[in-house]
């Protein structure tokens, strides 16, 4: 394996993705960690507060862990346009009790200078992130903190915007894959590229180390994936159904028993591309939603929120990539184990 990896005592080439919202868990993390591999706690829709509890949580149990927080990127909402849905998706609200028009339009930036300053101030052994790039003295003040720093593109052409800004390893996300898209340009689909391809793609336009993300279920796909040049891969809606994510009932139970659902890539939850199984919202509102991050995900959050505490899987995001049917319910070590028996 990669000295990028060795150097952080791994031995497994199948990390565990962050994935925002909360199944990335403390527990999660550190179970992925005692199989070798590395875990990453997702930043994203945390307060600093929630987020420093969880790295002192990994961090007592002294095992290597990364962080990856949401770099601003907005896409800011037409605000005709955010009126417009909002009135369309207000029937969903009503079903319990919500008033939409009491969501204020909201364009914050996640704390994100906050983080930046937890993460200087308690380095974690790896830093990523997503939605966009950092500037390079954050970057670099981040390496000088001793992390090592990473960067989702989802194109050659992002890969080399990154590589111009000093990073360290670079991770490929395929369209394939479960959640939103780190794509740089939000009002845009990612390419649908097969993650062989487009790790083919990235490593010929630069020689950093890649991180290969979107699509894997088996492991027939990671191999393939390190055959193309990752020195490892990033795994996500495989460990959904696993005993250390905080992943919902609804949401467990839908990609439990997904019967004729398939997944798309949707703005209709918020206002930026994400991949997720369909349900009700997907089908009815993925025409007809705005480009509008962070916006439209303070939009529906009331509604997902109530659905999720209801068992309403209809009305929530199933964040899952197309390798969604190979989630199963272990433990996470052995589920990334058995996805490295063919690296």
């Amino acid at each position: 394996m990669h000295s990028t990896l060795t150097g952080l005592g791994l031995t497994l080439p199948v990390l565990a993705a962050p994935m925002a919202g909360g199944p990335s868990t403390a527990a999660l993390v550190v179970a992925a960690a005692g199989a070798g591999s590395l875990g990453f706690l997702g930043a994203g829709y945390k307060t600093p507060d929630a987020l420093a509890d969880q790295i002192a949580q990994v961090g007592s149990a002294g095992v290597p862990f990364g962080v990856n927080l949401f770099a601003p990127n907005p896409a800011p909402v037409d605000p005709d346009a955010y009126e417009r849905y909002r009135r369309v998706v207000q029937p969903e609200a009503d079903r319990y009790e919500i008033d939409l028009g009491r969501v204020p339009v909201t364009e914050d930036n996640d704390y994100w200078q906050e983080k930046i300053d937890l993460l200087l101030a308690d380095p974690v052994p790896v830093v990523t992130f997503t939605f966009g790039i950092p500037e390079r003295k954050v970057i670099g003040a981040l390496k000088n903190a001793g992390s090592l720093v990473g960067q989702t593109v989802t194109s050659a052409e992002e890969a080399r915007l990154a590589a111009e800004t000093d990073v360290d390893v670079l991770l490929v996300q395929a369209a394939a894959a479960g959640g939103h898209s780190g794509i740089l340009t939000p009002d845009r689909l990612p390419p649908e590229i097969p993650l062989p391809e487009l790790l083919r793609q990235v490593a010929g336009v630069t020689s950093l180390p890649l991180i290969g993300a979107g699509g894997l279920g088996t492991a027939d796909d990671v191999a393939a994936a390190l055959a193309a040049g990752a020195i490892a891969t990033a795994v996500g809606t495989v460990l959904l159904r696993s005993e250390e994510a905080g992943t919902s009932a609804p949401y467990r139970a839908a990609l439990a028993d997904p019967g004729s659902r398939t997944t798309v890539l949707t703005r209709a939850f918020t206002g930026r591309y994400a991949r997720g199984l369909t349900n009700v919202f997907t089908d009815r509102y993925s025409a007809v939603a705005p480009t509008g991050y962070p916006a439209l995900h303070h939009l529906t959050s009331p509604i997902r929120k109530a659905a999720t505490t209801s068992g309403d899987a209809e009305r929530i995001n199933l964040w899952a990539g197309t390798g969604y049917r190979h989630a199963t319910a272990q433990p996470a070590g052995s589920i990334l184990a058995s996805l490295a028996a063919k690296a």
